[in-house]
């Protein structure tokens, strides 16, 4: 997995790349954790993901998690593979999917 990750005042967008899975998650989380810290707007750009296993739904729930308590999250380009995981899951009622 890629991420390409650029931020403006407190907005952050993470652009995902590949498959984010149990290799690649941590990654992730790991740049997440460094990264959220002064931040009121997260953004996830999925144009490019094309895969999301339940480790990267742990990692997207634990960064809802501390945006609900200092901002807001967002999801943008889903594609149908990932919208139905997300279905499956319950995902949809806990993350803003635009």
């Amino acid at each position: 997995m890629t991420i390409h990750k650029t931020g403006e005042g407190t907005s952050l967008t993470y652009s995902l790349e590949g498959r984010l899975d149990t290799t690649t998650a941590p990654m992730l989380e790991g740049d997440l954790k460094h990264s959220v810290g002064d931040i009121t707007e997260l953004h996830f750009d999925f144009a490019k993901l094309e895969y999301i296993s339940s480790a990267g739904l742990r990692v997207l729930l634990s960064a809802q998690k501390v945006m609900n308590k200092q901002g807001t999250m967002t999801i943008a380009n889903v594609n149908d593979t990932i919208m139905e995981i997300f279905e499956v899951t319950g995902f949809v009622d806990i993350l803003t999917i635009v």
